[in-house]
């Protein structure tokens, strides 16, 4: 991650003026002829799943893409390696310093909480919530839309899931009393917008209706935006299952949006009823790895990992569905003869740790922060809770009612003082020192970690990095999470199909060189990103001599 940028570029991003900067997509001397780029993340994949994958699965549609394309070896996503910041990195090209985006649940010091409708002399401070909470109902698979024939006829959803977000949920911006949307939050603009510009045609499929934050500042990046609710309950099944907790319906769920990608590289919009014309940016995000990385059990089988790192069944099976998925969508690219000016992007919006399972401590982050809360209160009677949001999931964030050095230095110095006992992958118990945490950054260290200026309203005021195979849970329920620095978090596949035979490039990238990448291969101007610009971001290296 690129933490030391010039300080000019983070305030500048912290006021959301890259988003209106940004010049008019220019096209470039062509290169490839490319028309369309289909970019998949298969979050939670690691390299070493792909590697493990190819070497047993010589014929199958991923060792394929190897075959004729160009393979990162070592591609890292951005910190936290949490969904949000992942695939808007990939599709910005900035890190959450730049791109305001540090997480999908987060904490901003300057807007008003949801349900505000009176500003004038409201105290700042709100939850930013972009989850299944902002659903007009989170327990439907359309999100409150009210599709019939569910779950079969979700692919009638719309297109534009903004509508299915409930406004009263949302932070508010106090300058105008007005909810603060997802795409309103971005503070630059994606390959969506500038293909848009162009006259493109975008389309994407993702898991909540939150992901309109894709659409970008203006509102309008994504023609067609695919969001099944992948929370929501599983029509028949047991109160309290929804698509993820059991992998076989996560599979299900997936080919859903798989089922999308098809119609689209048809010519049809995501419902396969409208002919539009196949997009020029469109893709997918699968969650079955995800889920059979998490779960220590589904359908009888054991989740995770195996003792080395090979992938046990769950997991294996995740993966053979995707590679279906995947042989699907370059048999019905050949059928239609545009497998040719067609590149397929693969990568993962994060990792997944721990991969070893004798590496998992399981620790109850909520007795953590209660205690947290319960010695700021004796320190400072009649004080409120020092903590007014924590995200946590292999990684701490927390955002502070009191953001000063004493508060911030306070919560640091209690955290590290705490040892006691989690459990293991069995469920026996294994102690703990220090919260789990290697490493905290309080206050302005906190802010210098992520390359902000100290103060900045959306930056965590503590982040602690955990001791690798640290899951912060109250019970039993996963043996692994993401959002941390460690390497099981974020080294991510990354292959672009169709610019080399075989090629690998063994040196460091980040997951964010995939936005100007795109564009590249689209033969659009990659610094029409203000990301690119801010960051100076790369196109990924090795493609032009292709």
């Amino acid at each position: 991650m690129s933490r030391n940028r010039t300080p000019l570029f983070a305030l500048l991003a912290a006021a959301g003026l890259f988003a209106t900067a940004a010049p008019a997509a220019v096209a470039q001397p062509a290169r490839s002829g490319q028309q369309h780029v289909l970019l998949v993340s298969v979050d939670g994949m690691h390299q070493s799943d792909l590697v493990w994958y190819t070497a047993t699965h010589p014929h199958a549609e991923l060792a394929d893409l190897l075959a004729h394309g160009t393979q990162y070896t070592h591609a890292s996503t951005p910190v936290p390696s949490d969904s949000f910041p992942g695939l808007v990195g990939q599709l910005t090209g900035g890190n959450p310093a730049t791109t305001g985006v540090y997480y999908d649940a987060t904490y901003n010091h300057a807007l008003l909480p949801a349900g505000t409708t009176h500003c004038a002399g409201a105290k700042p401070g709100a939850v930013v919530d972009y989850t299944e909470d902002l659903d007009r109902d989170k327990n439907a698979l359309d999100a409150g839309q009210g599709v019939a024939g569910l779950p079969s006829g979700v692919l009638t959803m719309t297109g534009n899931p903004r509508t299915l977000i409930d406004p009263a949920k949302l932070p508010v911006d106090p300058q105008t009393c007005k909810p603060v949307y997802p795409h309103q939050y971005l503070h630059v603009n994606t390959v969506f917008e500038v293909a848009r510009q162009a006259g493109l045609r975008t389309a994407w499929s993702d898991k909540h209706p939150a992901y309109e934050l894709l659409n970008g500042p203006s509102g309008t990046g994504i023609q067609d935006l695919f969001t099944p609710e992948i929370n929501s309950q599983v029509p028949g099944a047991s109160s309290g299952s929804d698509w993820t907790t059991d992998n076989a319906a996560t599979q299900r769920y997936d080919a859903y949006k798989a089922r999308a990608v098809l119609n689209e590289i048809d010519g049809y919009d995501h419902s396969g009823t409208m002919k539009v014309g196949t997009p020029a940016v469109f893709g997918l995000n699968f969650q079955s790895v995800s889920t059979a990385q998490k779960l220590p059990v589904s359908g009888g089988q054991a989740g995770g990992y195996l003792a080395g790192g090979a992938p046990g069944p769950v997991v294996r099976s995740a993966l053979d569905f995707v590679d279906r998925q995947l042989g699907a969508f370059a048999a019905e690219l050949k059928r239609r003869g545009i497998d040719r000016s067609t590149t397929i992007v693969l990568s993962a919006k994060h990792g997944q740790s721990p991969i070893d399972p004798n590496a998992l401590t399981r620790i109850d982050d909520g007795a953590l922060l209660d205690g947290l809360n319960a010695a700021w209160r004796a320190a400072h009677p009649g004080a409120a809770d020092l903590v007014a949001q924590s995200t946590e999931d292999d990684a701490m964030l927390l955002w502070l009612t009191d953001r000063s050095a004493a508060a911030t230095t306070f919560a640091k110095n209690y955290l590290l003082a705490q040892s006691g006992t989690g459990n293991g992958a069995t469920g026996a118990a294994k102690p703990f020192v220090h919260s789990g945490l290697a490493t905290v950054h309080a206050g302005a260290d906190a802010a210098r970690y992520f390359g902000v200026r100290p103060g900045d309203d959306r930056v965590p005021d503590l982040v602690g990095l955990t001791v690798p195979g640290v899951v912060y849970t109250g019970g039993q329920s996963k043996i692994a999470e993401h959002g941390g620095a460690a390497a099981d978090d974020r080294s991510v596949p990354l292959v672009v199909s169709g610019t080399g035979r075989g090629q690998v490039v063994g040196g460091a990238v980040e997951t964010t060189q995939i936005a100007p990448t795109i564009l590249r291969l689209l033969n659009l101007d990659p610094r029409s990103l203000a990301a690119v610009r801010a960051e100076g971001t790369r196109v990924l290296p090795g493609l032009d001599r292709h």
